[in-house]
């Protein structure tokens, strides 16, 4: 098993939740989403650090849901989430792999954990992904203008797993070039190093509107939690 620490970026808004608050504390079965999340990585024997970046106004909050924990640390949250994971990078210990992993995933599986911390200390980079399902259309004020060949698609979740000497390179590089990604991923690929794909699973959402909670209880009932 590859020993390794993990980032969890606390530090949202909720804003397309329509929250109003970090939808981080939104409760599921009457638990906040955060909790289930960290408990997954805190049962892991593999891992060695859980690093949250937290707004300050959040943090108290955030210490009172989660469990008591040696393994958990907290940074400063940033205005984007590149900016909370680049603060996380620097309280980085000796692990040679880092994960990146969305708060609002609270299904995360220890198998797939396990498998994208082994793909990354071997290759240097590996994303959880899954295939997509829908057809893909491009459009124009609202008109089709093509329709995406599907078979080399695929919707990329988190964990996203790293050697931690890595993902530092490719966030140096895009603070010094002033880049903003959408995930740690694209700054790794900009930097020119392969990213290598793990399957994911499709239970793994990410709670991020009003709906997803719908779906969310249903995954929790079938995995027996409900």
């Amino acid at each position: 098993m590859t020993d390794y620490e993990v980032i969890i970026p606390a530090a949202g808004s909720g804003k397309r939740m329509g929250a109003g608050f970090n939808k981080l504390f939104l409760e599921l079965n009457k638990r906040p989403v955060i909790a289930f999340t960290a408990e997954v990585f805190l049962a892991d024997p593999s891992c060695k650090k859980l690093i949250l970046p937290v707004q300050p106004h959040d943090l108290e909050e955030m210490k009172r849901i989660l469990p008591r924990s040696e393994k958990i640390v907290f940074a400063r949250g940033g205005s984007e989430r590149q900016y909370s994971v680049r603060n996380g990078l620097e309280l980085a210990g000796s692990c040679s792999v880092i994960l990146v992993h969305d708060g609002a995933r609270p299904f995360i599986g220890a198998g797939l954990i396990a498998a994208l911390a082994a793909m990354a200390g071997e290759k240097g980079a590996a994303i959880a992904a899954v295939p997509v399902k829908d057809t893909i259309k491009r459009a124009k004020d609202q008109i089709v203008t093509e329709t995406i060949e599907r078979s080399s698609l695929w919707q990329i979740q988190t964990p996203q797993a790293f050697r931690t000497s890595v993902l530092k390179k490719a966030h140096e590089a895009a603070e010094r070039d002033g880049f903003l990604g959408t995930d740690e991923a694209s700054l790794v690929e900009r930097i020119g190093h392969a990213v290598h794909i793990v399957p994911g699973s499709y239970d793994n959402i990410k709670i991020t509107t009003p709906e997803d909670l719908y779906f969310a209880e249903a995954i929790l009932k079938k995995q027996g939690g409900g």
